[in-house]
């Protein structure tokens, strides 16, 4: 299961945060800042694999933005990055090229390909057409 994403840039300005468990506020604070930090830090060539306090984080850099997940410890790294990769490229397909300034200024749009793709901490849907239908046919109707 997935416990969070975090889409951060290269300062460390998270720019989503999206938690599917329930741990207190303040903890997910201390635990936020420290997160990043250490996904920052890590470093450039090495492994996008890291474990903190009992979550496996899978963190991958695309230009500006690292894409960071949270998830327990049985579940697969590997298709823990491949969800990631999955998610830049319907990104990509959507905002042609995604940069961090799409995700910033169409966070509603970026909320609805990602409730798409995950409800509960659980990867629901998969491809990149049906992710991309329902927020495609709402800029249809707005046209």
């Amino acid at each position: 299961m997935i416990k969070f994403l975090y889409l951060v840039n290269k300062q460390g300005q998270p720019r989503i945060l999206k938690y599917f468990d329930n741990d207190s506020t303040l903890s997910r604070k201390t635990s936020e800042s420290a997160i990043i930090r250490k996904c920052l830090s890590h470093a450039e060539g090495g492994c996008s694999f890291l474990d903190y306090r009992g979550t496996k984080l899978v963190f991958r850099k695309y230009a500006t933005l690292y894409f960071i997940l949270g998830v327990d410890e049985d579940e697969n790294e590997l298709a823990a990055l491949e969800f990631i990769q999955n998610i830049v490229e319907i990104f990509d397909k959507y905002f042609d090229k995604v940069c961090e300034l799409d995700i910033m200024f169409n966070l509603d749009r970026v909320h609805v390909i990602l409730d798409e793709l995950l409800c509960n901490g659980c990867i629901v849907e998969g491809s990149k057409s049906l992710a991309l239908g329902p927020l495609l046919l709402m800029d249809k109707v707005v046209k």
